[in-house]
């Protein structure tokens, strides 16, 4: 590594820094090569970390307010991570202002609004085009097996889909509380039936009311037993449940995160009629 970088630490979705899920982010990473930036991220140890360089030609946005951005977990580059974008546009708001900011990642164009809310900043994505598809029943048999679920423990109002809003998503919904708060799974066989159908997590859910939803994420290819708060995630089960017709066309659902780790987090997800796209809001604070 020719240069040492700064690397901020930052939570994103709550305002404690005991909270939420916490990111590395490197605002000039413009001396580091991939295996710096994967250096960087396995010794911080956090989920995913965030590296900020010049946008490419022709991408738009604000001079100066414009970036690539390039998410790596301990273990790999991964394509869009919500909660390290949330944790970047913080940290720039912190610095540049609130307003909008413009995100070139491996997934596409991510546009990105903080604004003040209450005297703290909060960070809106929105995602690129998102869908979803259906899982094989051999596949889900064997995510059940290596999560330890039975068939009967799923909400059948909620039937399991993999969605996409940047990256891939298994989404398991339980019939109960208390199914969700018990997780403990094979690491290695959940690992290795994501990597075959290039999922980033097991987004397992379980629906409160109309519109708030307690979910957790096992997160094995990332190196990681579990994300505690997942923006990618929440953009990707927004998309679920529009197009399943759990929730209206438009729509604003409160997701619980983190609560079964001690690091409870909240993630706004909003739906727009006539948009196809999903908005997920945070906030967000620098640790230490």
């Amino acid at each position: 590594m020719t240069t040492k970088p700064a690397v901020l630490r930052y939570t994103a979705f709550s305002g404690d820094p005991e909270g939420g899920n916490p990111a590395g982010v490197v605002l000039d990473a413009s001396g580091l090569d991939d295996a710096d930036m994967l250096s960087i991220a396995a010794d911080l140890g956090y989920s995913e970390s965030a590296f900020l360089t010049t946008p490419p030609a022709g991408l738009g946005g604000e001079p100066g307010r414009a970036f690539t951005i390039r998410y790596f977990s301990p273990k790999a580059e991964v394509p869009f991570c919500g909660h390290a974008t949330v944790a970047t546009a913080i940290a720039l708001g912190e610095r540049i202002g609130t307003g909008d900011l413009l995100f070139a990642t491996r997934a596409g164009t991510v546009p990105v609004t903080v604004s003040e809310e209450d005297g703290a900043l909060r960070a809106t994505l929105t995602t690129v085009e998102p869908h979803t598809e259906d899982i094989a029943d051999a596949d889900l048999a064997e995510a059940l097996a290596a999560l330890a679920w039975p068939a009967t423990d799923l909400d059948p109002a909620q039937p399991p889909r993999i969605a996409f809003a940047g990256a891939r998503h298994l989404i398991l919904a339980a019939a109960t509380r208390e199914r969700l708060a018990d997780l403990a799974y094979d690491f290695e066989r959940l690992e290795a039936l994501m990597r075959r159908l290039d999922l980033t997590t097991v987004q397992s859910v379980w629906r409160e009311s109309e519109s708030v939803f307690h979910v957790r994420a096992p997160f094995p290819v990332g190196g990681v037993v579990e994300d505690p708060a997942t923006g990618a995630a929440a953009g990707a089960f927004g998309a679920y449940a529009r197009e399943l017709g759990l929730v209206p066309e438009t729509a604003v659902l409160t997701l619980h995160q983190g609560e079964d780790m001690g690091r409870p987090g909240v993630l706004t997800v909003e739906l727009r009629e006539g948009d196809t796209r999903v908005r997920v809001t945070g906030t967000g604070t620098q640790i230490g």
